[in-house]
Parts: structure tokens; C-alpha cells; sequence
């Protein structure tokens, strides 16, 4: 892999990172993100491009606004650079061009599902229907293949989780978003995404009652741990499949 191509990947990634950023927030305040210069959130004061630089301007401005020195927050340098990171890993693995604007739309989804425990419409459905788009164009036979019929179980399964707990345990838009894994994991790569998903939100679950930070009754984003499973199944599914029957 060249470096210099790394670099370049890492750099586009870190500048895709910044806009990523921009449609959360824009999403949470219900404001296109086509349309307008960035602002900061706190003063509304239009920024410069010494303020849009990605991560360094963090770094620069020690973390703080330029105008109004108000503290920015952790997520921007955080989502700025996992996005290059993600995007670097992704071409070493050598992953088609889509998988990179896919992961824009992960992304987005794991953060605002962090911040405000929901998976908004006007991401997941987009995603689908690209996704779908993306395996008819891969396959001729889409109602014969295997991610779509992983899509419909993934979603069934969700489905089943929502209506038995009457939407204690999970939402309606994780129902959506397994369907979203279904279609781009397929068939078996998708267990490995909702096995993965299911342990680490466990983990972490105990983890957070264990120190007091939660309890038994409270609401835990699943959407995170979702699109985690599903990028260690993108990269190393077919291998975790493997070692297991290999164990077995």
C-alpha cells in the first residue's frame, strides 16, 4: 500500500469527518446541511477557513471557539478522525468506492443515536435504498441473494425483539437498521455483525451498572454497538466464520 496514497486517503477522510459532522448537528436542529456556511453552534458566528481545518483547528484553538471561546466539543476532532482512520482502513482492505460513502452514513448514525437514542429517518432510509441499489447492480438475481433475504431475517428478528418486549428492549429504527445490515453483510457475515453487536453491548451494559452509571430500567443506545458489529464484520467476518468452524 502506498504511503503517499494512504496519506491522501486519510487526509479525505479526515475532511469527509468534518462534513459528517456538520449534517449531525444540522440534523438535530432540523437545518439542511446543503445550503450555508458553518457557524459555530454557541455564538451562531459564520466560521473562516482557519476554523474548518479538520482536527488541527481543534488542536489551534485549544478547543475553543474563536469568537465566542466557548468549549467545542470533544465529538468534532473525535468523528474527524475516525472517519480517516475508517476510510484508511478501508483501502487497505482494498473495499469498493461505496463502502466509503456508506461508512459516512454509519457513521452519522452512531453518533446521533449516541447523543439523542434515535436513528433518524432521513439517514437509514437513504442508506437502504442505495444499498439495495448497489446489490442489484452486484447481482441480477437480488430476490435470490443472500444479503437481501439476510436483510428481511435481520429485520424479523428485531421485529420479533420490539413486539415481545413492546419496545422496552428495542426501537423501530433498529429494526430498520438491521435491515440495513442484512443488505450489506449478507449471508453469514450478518451473524457475525448482530453476535458481535449483542456481546459488546452486554459487556459495556454491566460495565456502566457495575460502576453506577446505569441501571437495570435505563435506555442504552443500541445503534452503536450495531454499526460496530457490522465494520469488524465488513473487514474480518469471513475470517471470524472460518476460525469458528475451524474450532468447532
Amino acid at each position: 500500500m502506498s504511503l503517499f496514497f494512504s496519506f491522501i486517503v486519510f487526509l479525505f477522510g479526515l475532511a469527509v469527518g468534518s462534513f459528517l459532522n456538520c449534517v449531525i448537528y444540522r440534523l438535530q436542529i432540523g437545518k439542511s446541511f446543503f445550503t450555508g456556511r458553518s457557524f459555530c453552534p454557541h455564538c451562531q458566528h459564520q466560521l473562516s477557513w482557519p476554523d474548518l481545518i479538520p482536527v488541527l483547528s481543534f488542536i489551534i484553538l485549544k478547543g475553543k471557539c474563536r469568537y465566542c471561546q466557548r468549549k467545542i466539543s470533544l465529538q468534532y476532532p473525535l468523528v474527524e478522525l475516525a472517519t480517516g482512520l475508517l476510510f484508511l482502513l478501508m483501502f487497505y482492505y482494498h473495499l469498493a468506492f461505496f463502502n466509503y460513502l456508506l461508512a459516512g452514513f454509519l457513521i452519522v448514525i452512531f453518533v446521533y443515536d449516541l447523543k439523542h437514542y434515535l436513528i433518524p429517518d432521513k439517514v437509514i432510509y437513504p442508506a437502504i435504498v442505495l444499498t439495495l441499489i448497489y446489490d442489484l447492480w452486484k447481482s441480477d438475481f437480488l430476490w435470490k441473494s443472500d444479503f437481501l433475504i439476510s436483510a428481511f431475517g435481520a429485520a424479523a428478528f428485531f421485529l420479533a425483539i420490539v413486539l415481545i418486549s413492546q419496545g422496552k428492549w428495542m426501537g423501530v429504527g433498529d429494526i430498520k437498521l438491521g435491515f440495513l445490515m442484512g443488505l450489506m453483510l449478507g449471508w453469514p457475515n450478518i451473524l457475525v455483525g448482530l453476535f458481535l453487536a449483542f456481546m459488546a453491548g452486554a459487556i459495556i451494559g454491566i460495565g456502566l451498572i457495575a460502576r453506577g452509571k446505569k441501571t437495570m430500567k435505563s435506555e442504552v443506545p443500541f445503534g452503536p454497538f450495531l454499526i460496530a458489529g457490522t465494520l469488524v464484520a465488513l473487514f474480518c467476518g469471513q475470517q471470524i466464520v472460518n476460525w469458528y468452524l475451524n474450532f468447532l
